[in-house]
């Protein structure tokens, strides 16, 4: 049981590495096997390889052998779930960050009044948080009025118009 333990131990320790030197081995194990291990694939491997032995072991009374094969099957399957689970992790995409033409579109209000040709404040919900932006206007649009942005003249300016229904 000894040798199981050690062997959960050292794949506990070869996750540590990986999480701290993410990437540093990445590509002794890129070409192994058609890019089918990893760092912590093999800590998995290796760690549910010797608690899942030691376990069959100790508590099952089962044999060296037989602790060996419930282990590498549990290793396996630990290996496999790292892999896609670190797969999907990959393939996760974020969304675009929000730039200066962004808010084109967006609905909003007034917050300080914006005489004909000059500047005030609009209200907009950008990416689900309200921000306030400088807005300029052809016409002039009282406090409170909702407006549509119609373009971007700066990164906290924007132009609008007056939302007709």
């Amino acid at each position: 049981m000894g040798w199981f333990l050690g062997l959960g131990i050292v794949g506990l320790v070869l996750l540590v590495f990986a999480l701290v030197f993410d990437g540093l081995l990445d590509g002794v194990f890129e070409g192994a096997v058609g890019g089918l291990v990893s760092l912590p694939a093999i800590a998995g491997f290796v760690s549910a390889l010797g608690f899942c032995g030691a376990i069959a072991q100790g508590a099952a009374g089962a044999g060296p052998v037989l602790a060996a094969l419930v282990g590498t099957a549990a290793g396996v399957c630990t290996a496999w779930m790292v892999l896609r689970l670190s797969r999907a992790l990959m393939r996760d995409q974020t969304a675009p960050t929000r730039r200066s033409a962004d808010p084109t579109g967006v609905p909003g209000s007034v917050v300080t009044p914006i005489p004909a040709g000059g500047y005030g404040e609009v209200l907009l919900r950008v990416g689900g948080q309200p921000v306030k932006y400088s807005a300029r206007s052809e016409a002039a649009q009282p406090l409170g009025a909702e407006v549509w942005v119609s373009g971007a003249l700066s990164s906290t300016a924007v132009e609008v118009r007056r939302v007709e229904r």
